[in-house]
């Protein structure tokens, strides 16, 4: 049994990736759009083009991982040593220099994709320690569940404090005080990842068949792991309901609820309040995702969960335009966010079962690869949501104009952006779980063949 210090240790790796990660999707294109001086073209693709380019190395980083040997471990010691330029990285994407048009685009690729690279070195094998700080897979889940829960805490954190730093610092339109906003924030992620590396360990050596370990077949392990193609379906359809829900908030709350505020409704919900509540109703998610998952097993709650998500999302759309409405929206976002809060617990816990698996059928783990490529789904998934927030606001006529009202049209797709489009997500997402074959009796005899194999392979060493 792990100590309880190392589960808290673990979550506070995820409490720092989470407050980029929500900054990045909820904030990066209403700053690129509305701040930093792009066009809504301009800042769509250059946001699908770094992310891409961020998942497609994901897989090279987690091979990397696979193949490192310190006496940390294999993953622990990037904690250490990505912590620095992961929060200087963060600092410098929200950086407006005084150049021409051109070359501030050139800077916002080269700073965006530099910093998406510096995420995947730390995050990457942060991700893998789930498959090797327990061999046990409900323990796992509880890594995973504290995990989640920290990480939910972190994007709590980060939205709480965002905006009221970015307004301390100058507001809004100030283009310094983003940037001092995010020194503050990557303070805070340096230091959580500092404590990640000192309050973890790794436990598990993964099995090795003994030959020369070769990156085309541990690819090719990969490629036949049907269960990993399942989640790698569910994971790329959940990140586009969150990325789209969360980075279109920010123009839904400054164009379709402020223009009922403008009308004199005394409406006092902003975004932030909106995002933050978000997250402590996904901690209680977390919460409730081991208790549940206990009785009805990891599968059925995630696809419970996600097909609460998708309907209660399509309720948000009929909501009335009025003071009632609105307040009906934030409780319609806790419960949301609780069922969308069960789900990652359960997909990261899932990743370190299909490790199992693959060690089960094919004596190689490939725990790094296995979770760099999940990693990578989700990053797809970011990438085309955060893309089509802008591509879709740019269909429906969005006025990028500072203090612009924009045309009814326009404030129905907001709405829609909101509720029906992400809906689709969870809907894809629950229908690909739903064969997931990994049951939790099928797991134990898994784990008790794996008990056997690594036994007998640490005695013939």
């Amino acid at each position: 049994m792990a100590k309880l210090s190392e589960k808290i240790g673990y979550g506070f790796g995820d409490m720092s990736s989470s407050m980029f990660w929500k900054i990045f999707t909820y904030y990066l294109p209403f700053f690129y759009s509305q701040v930093f001086g792009l066009s809504l073209g301009e800042a769509a693709t250059l946001l699908l083009i770094t992310k891409l380019w961020d998942a497609l190395f994901d897989p090279l980083m987690g091979i990397i991982a696979d193949r490192t040997k310190t006496r940390y471990g294999k993953y622990r010691p990037y904690l250490l040593w990505m912590a620095i330029p992961f929060a200087i990285m963060g600092v410098f994407t929200f950086i407006t220099p005084a150049f021409s048009h051109g070359w501030k685009l050139f800077y916002a690729y080269a700073s965006y994709i530099l910093m998406m690279t510096v995420y995947s070195g730390i995050n990457v094998p942060y991700g893998a320690m789930l498959g090797v700080v327990s061999d046990d897979a409900q323990e796992r889940t509880v890594f995973s569940s504290y995990r989640m829960f920290f990480a939910y805490g972190g994007s709590f954190l980060a939205l709480a404090i965002f905006e009221p730093v970015r307004d301390f610092f100058g507001g809004m339109n100030s283009t310094l005080a983003w940037t001092l906003t995010m020194v503050v924030v990557g303070a805070i992620c340096a230091v959580l990842f500092y404590f990640c590396f000192r309050m973890t360990r790794e436990h598990v050596v993964p099995v090795f068949k003994k030959e020369k370990n070769s990156i085309g077949k541990d690819c090719m392990a990969l490629l036949s792991n049907r269960p990993w193609w399942i989640l790698l379906v569910a994971a790329i359809a959940a990140l586009l309901f969150n990325s789209i829900r969360g980075g279109v908030a920010a123009y839904f709350f400054k164009d379709y609820v402020g223009q009922l505020n403008s009308l004199g409704m005394g409406l006092t919900l902003s975004c932030g309040m909106f995002l933050a509540i978000g997250e402590i109703a996904n901690m209680v998610g977390v919460v409730l995702a081991v208790p549940i998952s206990k009785k009805i097993g990891k599968r059925d709650t995630y696809v419970m969960a996600m097909i609460g998500s998708g309907i209660l999302s399509i309720v948000f759309y009929y909501m009335p335009q009025n003071l009632l409405g609105v307040w009906c929206l934030l409780v319609l976002q806790v419960v949301i966010s609780a069922f969308a809060g069960m789900t990652f617990p359960l997909l990261w816990s899932m990743y370190a079962d299909v490790s199992d698996y693959s060690e089960y059928k094919n004596g190689r783990s490939s725990t790094g690869l296995i979770f760099s490529s999940s990693s990578m789904a989700q990053k797809f998934g970011g990438a085309f949501g955060s893309a089509l927030i802008l591509w879709i606001l740019a269909a429906f006529s969005y006025n990028t104009a500072q203090n612009a009202v924009q045309a009814s049209a326009t404030l129905n797709g907001l709405n829609l952006m909101m509720s029906w489009i992400p809906a689709v997500g969870c809907v894809i997402a629950a229908i690909a779980v739903a064969f997931y074959p990994l049951s939790e009796g099928k797991l134990k005899s898994i784990s008790s063949e794996l008990d056997v194999r690594r036994n007998r392979e640490g005695a013939s060493l």
